[in-house]
C-alpha cells in the first residue's frame, strides 16, 4: 500500500464525514463550511495522489481502478447532497451518475479481459469541472457566484457526456470482445 493509494483510501474515508456535515444539523451555519473544507481537502488528495504516483513511478492497477472510483464516490455523494439542499437539478445528477455507472461497468468488462483502462484527459476535465461546480454550489455565495454555479453545472454536464462518448469510442474494442 503506497502513499498514493493511501491518499485514495483517505479520500473515500472522508466521504461520510462530508455527507454528515452537509446534511445533519451539527454546528449550525458552520456545517456547510466544514463540509466545504472536507470536500476541498478530499479533492486535493486526488491531485496529490496522481502527482505522487507518476513522479515516484508508483502507478498500480489498484490505483488505476480505485482513484477514479474514489472520485466518483466523492463527487456523486456531494451532488446527491446538493439535490437535497436544492442547489442542483436532479436530472443533471442522474446524467452524471449514469455516466459513472456506464464507465464502471465498462471497466469491469475490460478487467475481465485483462485490460486496465486509465482515465482520459476528458475524464480528468470532467472531474475537475464537477469538483469546481460542487465547491461553488456548497459555498453558495450568491450574486455572480450563482451565475458561475449555473455555468459550471452546464459545463460539467457537457464534459460528462463528451467524456462518456470519448471513453466508449476509444475503447470500443472492449465491447467487441463480448461477442
Amino acid at each position: 500500500m503506497n502513499t498514493p493509494n493511501k491518499l485514495t483510501l483517505l479520500r473515500i474515508i472522508m466521504i461520510p464525514f462530508f455527507v454528515l456535515f452537509m446534511l445533519a444539523p451539527i454546528t449550525g451555519a458552520a456545517d456547510k463550511w466544514i463540509a466545504l473544507v472536507i470536500f476541498v481537502v478530499a479533492s486535493l488528495t486526488d491531485t496529490l495522489d496522481g502527482y505522487l504516483a507518476r513522479r515516484d513511478n508508483l502507478v498500480t492497477n489498484f490505483g488505476k481502478f480505485m482513484d477514479p472510483l474514489a472520485d466518483k464516490l466523492l463527487v456523486c455523494s456531494a451532488m446527491i447532497c446538493l439535490i437535497d439542499v436544492g442547489s442542483i437539478p436532479s436530472w443533471v445528477v442522474i446524467i452524471i451518475i449514469a455516466r459513472e455507472f456506464i464507465i464502471s461497468g465498462f471497466r469491469l468488462i475490460a478487467s475481465d479481459n485483462g485490460i486496465v483502462i486509465a482515465a482520459s484527459w476528458w475524464g480528468k476535465l470532467k472531474t475537475i469541472s464537477q469538483m469546481l461546480m460542487v465547491i461553488v454550489l456548497i459555498a453558495d455565495l450568491g450574486g455572480i457566484f450563482d451565475t458561475i454555479g449555473v455555468i459550471l453545472i452546464v459545463l460539467a454536464t457537457i464534459l460528462t457526456i463528451v467524456s462518456l462518448v470519448d471513453y466508449l469510442w476509444k475503447n470500443r474494442q472492449v465491447i467487441s470482445m463480448q461477442d
